[in-house]
């Protein structure tokens, strides 16, 4: 390998983001527009749904309609499909008022017509519209707790699909009896068609009980019109088997694994030996990355099926359990995690990073981690084992300027991370 270890992660991390760019995924799964005097209606939501828009705009022939809603931040120009920019990861007003739009604008079609439905990571936030009883304030207090208590995604995403109008299989049930094409660019762990974006147009396989019981598993105690929607059984999800569904399709367009592969392919090309522990990854990030630098060790002794040099691949999403009041996303906590766990082992680097160029709400992907990173911050004054038990990773990689920036990257296929394995002779 030619290159300086930290260049060569920076690329391995654009590849990955570049093998869930829109503009390559969509055109190759657009189903043809409807014939006759049917319409084309497309709706959507996500980090990457003005993007998909776009490239449906793009390269489809004949009149489109609709409205989609990303984050702030992740829009682009459209022609005929509105964009309209929302909060992320905790629903705002904009969100809401988007919803509502796009679940009217799937109602009242004929068998003739066509939704083309473009979800992407962050769609669960993004497309909030409460059922009966359920107030938005309601809702944002929720999602704050969910995400302060270390929930997975499959947790979130199956307390919100009970409190939504939207989401869980009510969108393509709005949508019947036209013909409805989902493209989706998956965010979650297994591509799970019901978890992505909460799964607005697939049935749903969770229950209100499996709702009830994550809430009291997590020990929140929601607002009492919550309680009282998760009590009631005609807020029930649609179920596999129901008619109203009988004309969805769903076609997964890019996911955390092709963007692993990407990666390892490159990597192959320099000459590096690439292993991917997974696309799936979730646990708490700490404890992902104390058995990732447990393994590096392994790989070091000559115990792994990979010798040096090499990059350890994985992709998924870990959650952090904030007890701290420092600054910095699950990739940042996993880093500085993996950092402190190595302490300084010779010719291992790593990069943590989301592909959608935002690591929780701070303004990096993530960042990059050295050899001599504990070195280099002890000499600024900095504890790394204190700034961790503070959730501070974000301000650790800050100080040493270590921070992944690349802004919104129009795109999601979730976390990706990279551990480079040098053999000892390996220098900076």
């Amino acid at each position: 390998m030619k290159e300086a270890p930290r260049h060569f992660l920076r690329e391995l991390f654009r590849v990955a983001i570049e093998a869930a760019d829109p503009a390559r995924a969509v055109p190759r799964y657009l189903p043809p527009p409807p014939a006759g005097h049917g319409r084309m209606i497309v709706v959507g939501a996500g980090k990457a749904a003005a993007a998909m828009a776009r490239a449906v705009e793009t390269h489809t022939h004949g009149k489109v309609e609709g409205i989609v809603v990303t984050r702030y931040g992740h829009a682009v120009p459209c022609q005929s499909i509105t964009v309209v920019e929302a909060a992320h990861p905790v629903p705002d007003a904009a969100g809401l008022a988007a919803a509502r739009r796009i679940l009217e604008a799937v109602q009242g079609l004929s068998a003739d017509d066509l939704v083309l439905c473009l979800m992407s990571g962050g769609a669960s936030a993004l497309l909030t519209l409460p059922g009966p009883g359920v107030e938005l304030a309601d809702l944002r207090a929720l999602t704050q707790a969910l995400l302060k208590s270390g929930a997975t995604i499959h947790e979130m995403n199956c307390v919100r699909k009970h409190l939504s109008a939207i989401t869980g299989g009510r969108l393509a049930a709005a949508a019947h009896p036209a013909r409805l094409v989902t493209l989706a660019i998956s965010d979650v762990p297994g591509d799970d068609p019901s978890v992505i974006g909460s799964g607005p147009t697939v049935p749903d396989p969770t229950t209100l009980a499996d709702a009830r019981r994550i809430l009291a598993d997590r020990r929140i105690v929601p607002a009492p019109a919550i309680m009282a929607r998760l009590d009631n059984p005609e807020a029930e999800t649609p179920k596999p088997g129901d008619a109203r569904l009988a004309r969805a399709e769903y076609r997964l367009i890019a996911s955390p694994k092709a963007s692993l592969e990407a990666a390892a392919e490159l990597a192959r090309q320099h000459g590096v030996a690439a292993l991917s522990l997974g696309d799936a990854i979730e646990g708490e990030a700490r404890e992902v990355a104390n058995r990732h630098a447990h393994f590096v060790r392994e790989v070091r002794a000559g115990l792994a099926p990979v010798k040096p040099p090499c990059v350890i691949l994985s992709g998924g999403e870990t959650t952090v359990t904030v007890r701290g009041t420092g600054r910095g996303g699950r990739n940042a906590e996993y880093l500085l995690a993996l950092t402190v766990a190595l302490d300084g082992a010779p010719g291992v680097y790593a990069l943590a990073g989301d592909t959608d160029g935002i690591d929780g709400t701070e303004n990096n992907a993530g960042a990059l981690s050295a050899p001599d990173s504990l070195p280099r911050a002890r000499a600024l004054g900095h504890d790394a084992r204190a700034m961790l038990d503070d959730n501070n990773g974000y301000g650790f990689f800050d100080a040493l300027g270590d921070l992944v920036v690349t802004g919104p990257t129009l795109t999601n296929v979730n976390d990706f991370r990279a551990i480079l394995i040098l053999p000892d002779e390996g220098r900076a």
